[in-house]
């Protein structure tokens, strides 16, 4: 049984930070007193968050460069991206690259290393369920999925109210894109679900840009979550969401990256942007405590897992973030922070990134299924081989490709 802990690291939650330990035993939190087992001290240099989560991605989608509308010009709704998307150059050597389960792999990373360890694949169980329990970092399994509430949708799901009654009996998220551009259905989408009978708290809507006044209320009222992408929406249609108003109006606002076909390259970027977008929208800061919770506990609440994680609360799932103290506030610390600040990343107790000083939480060596790469001038350890997948993807696309996303340059190391 895994058990192990870290001594004065500063411990962040939703409301303060102060420095103490943090024990894990058998992939849980066991509260703020060491076990037996190793112990690395962080010498009050570090914070320590839940790890991340991303509630809005495709992992098949995750390549570069972006595909978008021509210089000047925007798009209506999703569907002529989606036409450009497959008829570009990039979706091809993305194609000639990358298998699916190599493209799930290259995707899980991009995650990995911004600091996530919970995802939600944007694609029904037919296409990923097989695939998904392979990945080093967490997908979610159990959620019940629309594409978008259209009649010109991709019908990924079994139909809205069906989709939406699993949710409903098994404690799911009901996950869809919604109000996704511009044309009379994308602006009717809240009314639709509600006439349907499903519009409650299961709901996490994903984009949500078209959304009048009322439609937020509505989405309070019913306790659904939404899904900020502004990166995505801001390339693909020049705007996005009122989000102001839906943090105002109470409603529980997660962040999501997209694919970064259009959105940003990993979770760390779009935190940056989205914090940028809301101070040229409003002229004001969003809050970096409000940030923490986006992409903590009100992403897990999203997800109908905040018994399990979001925090780093006795008996949660031990899913820990560590990152370098760069500044005096816990909050701003994590706005600010890029790949190569995390010291290191565990999910469900299990070590998957991390600075060689934490090779004692793996039994002090680097076990088989391990690599080292070379981030930020330091040897990290990394579940995995991202090394060799980047190196493969050069060789079949044929160029040398730059993915931003992986922190590393494969020819150097």
């Amino acid at each position: 049984m895994t058990e192990y802990s870290l001594k004065e690291g500063i411990i962040v939650s939703s409301s303060k930070s102060a420095c103490g330990a943090l024990a894990v035993k058998g992939g849980e939190i066991s509260g703020r007193k060491a076990p037996s087992g190793p112990a690395v001290d962080l010498q009050g240099m570090s914070f320590v968050y839940p790890a991340l989560i991303n509630t809005h991605d495709h992992l098949r989608g995750n390549y570069l460069p972006r595909v978008g509308p021509s210089e000047g010009k925007f798009y209506l709704n999703w569907l002529p991206w989606d036409n450009d998307l497959k008829a570009s150059a990039c979706y091809a050597e993305r194609t000639r690259a990358l298998d699916i389960q190599k493209g799930y792999l290259l995707s899980a990373y991009k995650n990995l290393f911004s600091g996530v360890v919970t995802v939600n694949d944007h694609f029904p169980h037919k296409l990923n369920a097989e695939i998904l329990p392979s990945l080093p970092i967490r997908a979610i399994q159990n959620y019940a999925i629309e594409h978008e509430c259209s009649s010109y949708d991709l019908k990924w799901g079994a139909g809205i109210q069906e989709e939406h009654d699993s949710a409903v009996k098994n404690g799911w998220p009901f996950i869809t894109h919604l109000s996704e551009g511009f044309d009379d259905e994308s602006m009717d989408s809240i009314s639709r679900l509600e006439n349907l009978g499903a519009l409650d708290n299961h709901c996490l809507f994903v984009h949500c840009i078209a959304f009048s006044d009322e439609d937020i209320r509505k989405c309070a009222a019913a306790g659904a979550s939404i899904s900020w992408c502004a990166a995505s929406n801001m390339f693909m249609f020049n705007t996005t969401c009122k989000i102001k108003k839906f943090i105002e109006a109470g409603v529980n606002v997660t962040i999501g990256t997209d694919s970064s076909h259009t959105g940003s390259y990993n979770l760390f970027e779009e935190i940056k942007y989205g914090r940028s977008i809301y101070r040229a929208m409003y002229g004001e800061d969003l809050s970096p405590q409000s940030i923490f919770n986006m992409v903590t506990l009100n992403a897990a609440k999203a997800f109908w897992m905040d018994e399990k994680t979001g925090s780093l609360d006795t008996g949660k799932y031990a899913d820990i973030l560590v990152l370098k103290a760069k500044h005096d506030d816990a909050y701003e610390n994590l706005c600010s922070a890029g790949s190569e600040d995390i010291e290191l990343l565990v999910r469900e107790g299990k070590p998957l990134f991390g600075e060689m000083r934490f090779i004692e939480l793996l039994n002090g060596t680097l076990p088989e299924g391990y690599t080292v790469v070379k981030i930020g001038g330091r040897d990290m350890f990394v579940a995995g081989d991202p090394l060799a997948l980047y190196r493969h993807i050069r060789s079949a696309a044929g160029v040398k490709k730059t993915l931003e996303f992986l922190p590393f340059e494969p020819d150097e190391q």
